[in-house]
């Protein structure tokens, strides 16, 4: 069994920066993508960053310049540094990791969520 744990969401105000992490833990033979996705009110979840396993980065058009996302392989951790935060980054985060696991196929595993809220 896999698990993602998120951490570093909260409240600031607009202009202000977070940094969350996951860290994947469990029976891991090695990890693929990672990545941060958010999901607001009544919107689909929708990807915000994502990075390779040898660091290759993908960001939605809304965070680039702002965002930046990396991961220390060692540990089995992605982060997500976020700066000129805005109300409209207001959503529960989730991290996403492509995992292979011992005698079994690989396949995706999410965290549980973390709230950033921003105010304006």
């Amino acid at each position: 069994q896999v698990q993602l744990v998120e951490s570093g969401g909260g409240l600031v105000q607009a202009g202000g920066s977070l940094r969350l992490s996951c860290a994947a833990s469990g029976s891991i033979v090695s990890i693929g993508a990672m990545g941060w996705y958010r999901q607001a009110p009544e919107k689909q979840r929708e990807l915000v960053a994502s990075i390779t396993s040898i660091g290759r980065t993908n960001y939605a058009d809304s965070v680039k310049g702002r965002f930046i996302i990396s991961r220390a392989n060692a540990k089995n951790t992605v982060y997500l540094q976020m700066n000129s935060l805005k109300p409209e980054d207001t959503a529960v985060y989730y991290c996403n990791a492509e995992v292979w696991s011992p005698g079994i196929p690989h396949r995706g595993y999410w965290g549980q969520g973390t709230q950033v809220t921003v105010s304006s």
